[in-house]
Order: structure tokens, then sequence, then C-alpha cells
């Protein structure tokens, strides 16, 4: 939310807005009321009869600027003044009606609110399983893709202790976002499940065969997993998502003992094909291909995994700071509290926002978890050296975060 500074609307002139009946402009008013909750992260509300009537009204309201210049001819001088009085005008009803839809809209909650057929979800996958270590790198230590919605062109490079780190996407494509990043959740969990019932039927000397390096889920299947809506659009954005996914790489490079050891680029999804389509041309069933990095993490014959759960309501947290934030507090706040500066969350999230705007929105995020809590973590901030720290700390009755543990074949 951004009550000090709301994005400018676009508004319609008064002269036109006057030209409207009643019911065009309540339309209209509410569109705008939709538009400005959107991107201003409001909650959206179904404006009531007072609401409207109080923004009608600013559409009509006279201001200074409203001289009657047509009664002094058509100079030249009279012109501008009439062009400057009119974007007066227009500048006091904007801010106006940015104004008043502040005051009828909520911030917006924490999480989304889950699908119609939600409930479905614990038939398919119970359990999410986040991403494997990469060459002693816990990709949840960073931001392994772009918190936006859309994909974005560029590069993300983090300089860690032991490590640099280079995050590309594709040159059409753009960056993997963080809501991309849903899909390989499910593949990693999809794996991790195949492992155990690898691991299950071996102990028993069944003899069962190892996962194969490719999995077929159907996209409704993707969407229910990731508790999204089973709407047409969803279906174009995860084929998108798909080929942001394929196109994105993540190159590590190891510092040990001072020297450089440079590691291949390794994609976030090795490739995926579209298997078939419905009649409306809407993808139904997929096959998506296991990078050999993550078959490895998964599949190699260890007790203890790098793997850490997440809980289930992590696809129903809305913005990408606050899916980063989960992701950094499960990691990091797992077994004890943990603090970051301002500057390191900023640094670790890779955000093009300039720190002062990030800053200022992660401290909306936190003081929105206050009245919506995020799953599993209590967010605050605290005083540090160098100024206030975000504290993560993990809520009572969740217990003590540790790796998932897999059955052992042995």
């Amino acid at each position: 939310m951004k009550p000090t500074n709301p994005t400018k609307l676009n508004l319609m002139t008064r002269e036109a807005f006057g030209d409207l009946s009643l019911h065009q402009k309540n339309d209209y008013l509410q569109g705008l009321a939709n538009q400005f909750a959107e991107v201003n992260d409001r909650e959206s509300v179904t404006l009531d009869r007072d609401a409207l009537a109080r923004l009608r009204r600013y559409y009509s309201r006279r201001v200074w600027a409203d001289l009657k210049l047509e009664e002094g001819g058509g100079g030249l001088l009279n012109r501008h003044l009439r062009s400057l009085g009119e974007l007066i005008r227009n500048k006091s009803i904007e801010e106006d009606v940015a104004g008043a839809l502040m005051q009828e809209t909520a911030p917006r909650r924490v999480l989304r609110t889950p699908p119609t057929d939600d409930a479905q979800l614990m038939f398919f996958v119970p359990t999410i399983y986040d991403a494997p270590i990469k060459d002693d790198v816990n990709l949840m230590d960073i931001a392994p893709f772009s918190l936006s919605k859309r994909g974005t062109r560029g590069v993300i490079k983090y300089e860690l202790k032991d490590s640099l780190i280079t995050i590309e996407g594709g040159v059409e494509s753009g960056l993997a976002t963080v809501f991309d990043y849903d899909i390989f959740l499910n593949m990693v969990s999809y794996l991790a499940e195949e492992v155990q019932k690898f691991r299950r039927e071996d102990k028993k000397g069944l003899k069962p065969s190892l996962p194969p390096k490719t999995y077929r889920p159907s996209a409704s299947h993707i969407l229910k997993f990731c508790r999204r809506s089973d709407g047409g659009k969803s279906y174009e954005d995860l084929e998108a998502a798909l080929d942001r996914l394929a196109n994105t790489t993540i190159k590590v490079v190891n510092l040990s003992g001072g020297k450089r050891r440079a590691v291949d680029s390794r994609p976030l999804i090795g490739g995926y094909r579209v298997v078939s389509r419905t009649s409306s041309n809407k993808m139904e069933m997929v096959e998506i291909t296991i990078p050999d990095w993550v078959y490895a993490s998964v599949v190699r014959n260890e007790v203890t995994l790098p793997l850490l759960t997440l809980h289930q309501d992590y696809f129903l947290i809305s913005s990408g700071i606050g899916r980063f934030i989960y992701r950094l507090a499960r990691k990091a706040a797992g077994k004890a509290p943990a603090t970051y500066s301002l500057k390191e969350v900023h640094y670790r999230s890779a955000s093009e926002q300039e720190l002062r705007k990030f800053a200022y929105d992660l401290r909306e995020f936190v003081t929105r978890t206050q009245a919506f809590p995020m799953p599993e973590f209590d967010l605050s901030f605290v005083d540090g050296k160098e100024g206030p720290m975000l504290r993560m700390e993990r809520r009572d009755g969740y217990g003590k975060a540790e790796p998932e543990r897999l059955a052992s074949s042995s």
C-alpha cells in the first residue's frame, strides 16, 4: 500500500465524465477503484452507493481554476489561461479521487483467497519441497528469480562470502519470476516423492527403478498444486512461465581458498514440451525435463537431503517480496530467530527498486503481517548498529525446522 504517494490515475476529463449516464458513471468509478487497488497493492472492494456518490461529487467540484474565461473572448492569452485552468482543475480532481479511493480501499491481505476447488490440493502432492543445495550454495539464501509478476530483462548477480552467482534469463522470454518458480517447486516435490517411494520399495527388496528424468503432469495438476484457479488465462500464463524457466540459467563460481572454480550454467528446468492440448487449444499435458543438477542432488543415496518443506500457504502469498521473505525466513530462522539489515535483504532479493523504495515496501509488508500473519513466521523491525534490522522468528507451535530426511535405502 502506498498511502502517501498513490500511483497516478489516468482520469477522463470532467466534461467527458459529465456526458455519461448515472449507470455509466458508476461503472467507470468501480473500474477505476479496481485499477487503483491493483496498482497500489490495496484490497479490491465493491463501492457502495455513498462511496459512488462521493466520487461523483469530486468530478463536479469547482475550484478556483474554473474561471469564466469564455467571456473574455478567444485571444491567445485566454486560450493559455483556459488550458492552465483545466490542468489545475484536473490535478485537483485526481488528488481528490485518489485520496477518496485510498479511504475506500484497505491494505491488501498477505495471503490471497484460495481457489474454489482448493480442498482438492490434498489429493495431489501433500508436501512442498524447495530447492536442493547447488554446489554448496543454498538457493533459499537468495532470489534465483525476478520478484516481479512478469518476466524482466537483465541479469541478477550476487557476490556472497564463498561464491559468485549469476542468474540470466532468455533474450525473448526474460528472467523467471518468483511465481514461475512454483512450477520448479512442483518438479522438485514430485522428484522427492518418487525418491521416497523408490527407497521404500527398495527396502522391501522389490528392486524398483530409479525415477525418470522427465515427468508428465497435466496442466490442471500443476495449477492445483500451486493453488491457482483453473481459468483459461491460467493455462496461458503456465506456458509462458515454462518458457522463462527453461531459459533461465544459474552460474556459480565457488571461491575456495582464494581460487575461483567456474561451474557451468544450469537451467531451472531442463526443458519442456506440450504433449497434448484440448479442443480449445489449452495446454493439457506437458513433459518437463528435470535438470541434471536437481536430479543428482535429490536422487543421490544419502539419508539427509538438502531439501526443506514449505508451508502450503506459501502459494497464497500474493506479493513477490512476501514470497522472498518467507523463503529467507524458512532457511535462516527455522531453528532460531534471524536478523538482516535492510541493505542485506535488498541485496539478496535482487530487487530492481532503489534501496529507499524497497525499504518502504518492506516496511509496508511487515506492517500488513501484523494484521494478516505470514505463514509460520512473525516479522518485526529491531534496532541495529547501522539502522533498523528485519527480525524473523518462527511462530510458536511450528516446532524447529530441520532439513527433510528422506527414507534411506540402507
